[in-house]
């Protein structure tokens, strides 16, 4: 008699192996459009201005009302494997970075991300969001669906760490992008890890 193996899944009619579940076209769809009706409230509601006691230092001449994701000019969204150009932002003289990852089809914002770094540098090694966008463009291909992922930059903000994670996290949470980890309680996480 053969011994079954506890630590080996496909040796075993005992445990067998979980298949991975893929969301089905029809899931897709409805999960996308609850997105893209929050965000299109969020881009037609004007955001609550803060009250404080006191003056806030100014960071810069912009704040982070003034970011509008979905009008700022759009790039690749294989955008660290391009050759990044002397002039790829109009303001050099700021190496902090808000960027975006949208899928412009209806469209919505997906990822929000901040660094310090050129934002190729960022990139170019792992990142978790590189597999959520490709996983979320497979499912479309699985099911033909139109998807146009795109990148866009925001390069007006202050190489201050403090003020990068604060206006990062507004942005994610106004927004509530749904491949930062801070909204999975929102939508949910189909395009994480597990999702083959």
């Amino acid at each position: 008699m053969k011994q079954l193996n506890l630590f080996d899944d496909n040796s075993s009619s005992l445990f067998p192996r979980k298949e991975s579940l893929i969301m089905d076209r029809e899931a897709l769809i409805k999960w996308k459009q609850r997105i893209f009706n929050y965000q299109n409230q969020v881009r037609n509601s004007q955001p609550p201005q803060q009250q404080t006691l006191f003056d806030l230092p100014k960071t810069s001449w912009h704040t982070v009302d003034d970011i509008k994701p979905f009008d700022l000019k759009i790039h690749s969204s294989l955008f660290w494997r391009m050759p990044e150009t002397k002039n790829q932002f109009e303001d050099e003289s700021s190496n902090g970075y808000l960027y975006f990852i949208i899928d412009n089809t209806l469209p919505i914002l997906l990822y929000c991300g901040e660094t310090k770094l050129t934002a190729n540098q960022r990139w170019s090694g792992v990142h978790y969001c590189k597999d959520y966008i490709r996983n979320y463009i497979q499912l479309h291909r699985i099911h033909k669906l139109d998807v146009a992922v795109v990148s866009a930059f925001w390069e007006h903000i202050p190489a201050d760490k403090k003020v990068l994670l604060e206006w990062e996290r507004d942005l994610i949470l106004r927004y509530r992008s749904p491949f930062n980890k801070e909204c999975w309680p929102y939508w949910g996480q189909p395009f994480g890890k597990e999702w083959k």
